[in-house]
């Protein structure tokens, strides 16, 4: 008899210990996006459309080698980052790679989502391929190389110097530098007050060589304490080295300016007619509006001509966007010996004429499009992610598989706690008009056990919908979270199974969800306000990334 209830009691162990299992894991079937743009632009067979890369991209860095060139944006915490793009036209983009993409070169646990891998700069000398960024509070300035810009790229080496924004500088003597944004020699004059450096680099031992030279004070006109000047970048041309940086921090007053010296370590005297880039001037009422344009680096093509990458946004309200910065591509011209990309009081426009690059004809839209309105559905069914899937920090272990055609998820670190890494995986936000979708199994054991879709702009400010517990009974959920520690309940209803097709719609600052179990789609939740998900409101540097999340409440 003891035997007998000694194996009822193990049996009933097991069972719990199965279960368990069970709930810790969280099955996607599919991931599908379909995303349109809420401006109207068609534009011509020998067209391109702006953005070039639609949704957060932000601080674009480009190169050309040869016939083919290569960008690469700023990623901050997610994981893998530093993405890596090629083209053969500057039109039509594709991701190659990631520059990080082992969990042993950055550590970002401990950090916010705005924190990390600011403003990258890629460049190329001798068959070697060279990327200068900076780690906000994760090790500073650093630089990584590789011989092919798919990867893999080297573990970061540190360079020593202080502030933000490097790029390098390869002049026609061979010799190269470093500039970037950095303390001023004086006790700051205002808020805001910075300056730029420039001190040689050598390329063999990744190491910088001899004094540091400040170039410039505030920015272009110091008396009108300009702020934040940052993301320079060097070029020579002709007689001159021209220097170029933003000005204005990254919101509705960003900018870029130029100056220009007949040495590398100046003097350097600003352009008249600065700025060269701004959108600061024009009418904020105006329809379909392009802001907060800046942080721009030049590019000569094949035929002589030069074009300029930058960021810019495309808000949906006042200040309002939650895509987050953009990037933008458009042509330099030279003007007395001066580059302007756009004239004052000229809108961004959304179709420009492509460049003029020999031995291409109309060119045909990739595969996997990064600009206009683009759809896709990921089935699961290949071994590994493609290289769009980012995470939230520097995993310790790997969190998720593929199998059988399904994302399993096993749940993570809770969001809040910056040490360490939720069990979440997801794909850009890339356009204000947007629909995302999955069909989810997954069986909570304990209240508050919860898988699904997530919405992520930061720890704080975020969004989850799916399958949870509440009250010891299975349902579905919203949860909001807007500049909070806390979790707000915004609608459930009653789960019957453990399987339901999620959908989320995004038009501007409004979002529905709605789901589908049996062949029945019911709404959970309609005009929900999320304006809390855009950058204004949450605060920080980065865009609104959604994809499958799963979370445990009893192991946390």
């Amino acid at each position: 008899m003891r035997q007998q209830r000694l194996a009822i009691i193990l049996a009933a162990a097991l069972a719990g210990t199965a279960a368990s299992a069970h709930a810790a894991e969280a099955r996607f079937e599919r991931f599908s996006y379909e995303g349109h743009a809420q401006e109207s632009a068609q534009p011509a067979a020998n067209e391109f459309r702006n953005p070039i890369l639609s949704g957060y991209y932000p601080d674009p860095s480009v190169t050309r080698v040869g016939d083919d060139y290569y960008l690469i944006n700023s990623s901050f915490t997610n994981y893998p980052g530093l993405p890596v793009f090629h083209s053969r036209d500057l039109v039509s983009w594709k991701q190659i790679g990631n520059a990080i993409s082992r969990p042993g070169q950055f550590n970002f646990q401990g950090l916010r989502s705005s924190r990390g891998i600011y403003a990258p700069d890629i460049s190329h000398n001798n068959g070697v391929f060279y990327v200068v960024t900076t780690c906000v509070d994760c090790g500073g300035n650093v630089v990584m190389t590789a011989t092919n810009p798919a990867g893999p790229w080297s573990d970061p080496k540190p360079v020593k110097f202080g502030g933000i924004d490097p790029s390098i500088f390869w002049d026609t003597d061979g010799k190269a530098y470093i500039v970037n944004n950095g303390d001023p020699v004086e006790t700051p004059r205002y808020d805001g007050h910075r300056a730029i450096w420039v001190q040689e680099f050598d390329p063999k031992t990744l190491a910088m060589v001899g004094e540091r030279t400040l170039i410039v004070n505030g920015g272009v006109d110091i008396s009108t304490k300009p702020i934040w000047i940052e993301g320079p970048h060097l070029l020579k041309r002709g007689e001159y080295y021209y220097l170029t940086a933003a000005e204005g921090g990254t919101g509705d007053q960003h900018s870029q300016v130029v100056f220009r010296s007949t040495s590398v370590r100046g003097p350097f005297v600003p352009f008249e007619h600065n700025p060269i880039l701004s959108q600061r001037s024009l009418d904020a009422s105006r329809a379909n509006p392009v802001t907060s344009a800046g942080h721009a680096k030049f590019v000569q093509t094949q035929s002589g001509e030069w074009w300029a990458t930058f960021l810019a946004t495309r808000p949906y309200g006042p200040d309002l966007y939650n895509i987050g910065r953009e990037t933008f591509l458009l042509p330099v011209t030279w003007q007395d010996g001066w580059p302007v990309v756009l004239e004052a009081g000229k809108r961004i426009p959304f179709t420009v004429p492509k460049p003029a690059i020999p031995g291409l004809g109309t060119g045909v839209r990739p595969a996997q499009p990064f600009t206009g309105d683009i759809s896709y559905t990921d089935e699961f069914s290949g071994s590994t992610l493609s290289d769009q899937w980012i995470g939230v920090r520097t995993p310790a272990t790997p969190f998720y598989k593929l199998d059988k055609g399904q994302l399993v998820l096993t749940p993570g670190g809770r969001l809040g706690d910056l040490k360490s890494t939720p069990s979440f995986i997801a794909r850009r936000q890339q356009h204000h008009i947007t629909t995302v979708s999955t069909t989810l199994s997954f069986r909570p054991v304990h209240d508050g056990d919860r898988a699904g879709l997530l919405a992520y702009q930061s720890d704080e400010s975020h969004l989850f919908y799916g399958i949870s517990r509440i009250g010891g009974k299975n349902v579905l959920a919203l949860y909001t979270r807007a500049k909070s520690n806390e979790d707000v309940l915004v609608a459930s209803a009653p789960l019957a199974g453990d399987t339901a097709t999620l959908t989320l719609k995004a038009d501007g600052g409004s979002m529905a969800f709605s789901y589908t179990i049996g062949g029945k789609t019911r709404t959970l939740a309609d005009k929900l306000d999320a304006t809390f998900l855009s950058t204004r409101k949450a605060g920080g540097f980065v865009g609104t990334i959604i994809g499958p999340y799963a979370w445990q409440a009893a192991q946390n």
